[in-house]
C-alpha cells in the first residue's frame, strides 16, 4: 500500500524500503539504514563486496524524476560524504574503497519504478 500523499516520512520510508529491497535483489550487503552524524544523514550504508556504498534515496509519487534529481546537489554531497566518513570513522574502516550512489523511488499505483545510479557523485569530487 502507498503511504497517503501528505505523509512525507511515509513516503520517505516507503522509497527506503524498496530501495533496500532492490539493492539486496542486486548483491548487495545492506549494513545500515539512516546512519546520522551531527546534521547529515546517509539513507543507505550498503557493501557489494568490493566497497561500501553511500546511498542517497530520492523518492516521488506522482511524477517522473528530471535528470538533475538523479544525482546529487553540491550540498547533499557534502553531507552524504560527511556522514560516510564518520562512518567509516566510527568503525575504524578509513581509506577503504567507497561510492556514493543515488536511487530513485517513483511510487505509482501500479508497479513502483526503481532506478539505482551508481557513482552519482563522480561529477562533484572536488567537493570531496
Amino acid at each position: 500500500m502507498l503511504p497517503g500523499r501528505n505523509s512525507t516520512q511515509g513516503t520517505g520510508k516507503a522509497g527506503e524500503d524498496l530501495a533496500v529491497e532492490f539493492l539486496e535483489s542486486e548483491g548487495y550487503t545492506i549494513l545500515e539504514r539512516n546512519y546520522h552524524f551531527e546534521k547529515a544523514e546517509v539513507d543507505i550504508v550498503a557493501y557489494d563486496n568490493q566497497r561500501f556504498i553511500f546511498v542517497e534515496v530520492k523518492t516521488r509519487t506522482n511524477h517522473s524524476f528530471e535528470e538533475s534529481e538523479e544525482r546529487l546537489s553540491p550540498e547533499q554531497y557534502k553531507r552524504v560524504m560527511k556522514a560516510g566518513q564518520a562512518w567509516m570513522y566510527e568503525r575504524k574502516m578509513e581509506g577503504a574503497p567507497v561510492r556514493f550512489d543515488v536511487v530513485t523511488v517513483l511510487l505509482k499505483s501500479t508497479q513502483p519504478d526503481v532506478r539505482h545510479y551508481k557513482n552519482a557523485a563522480n561529477d562533484l569530487q572536488q567537493f570531496r
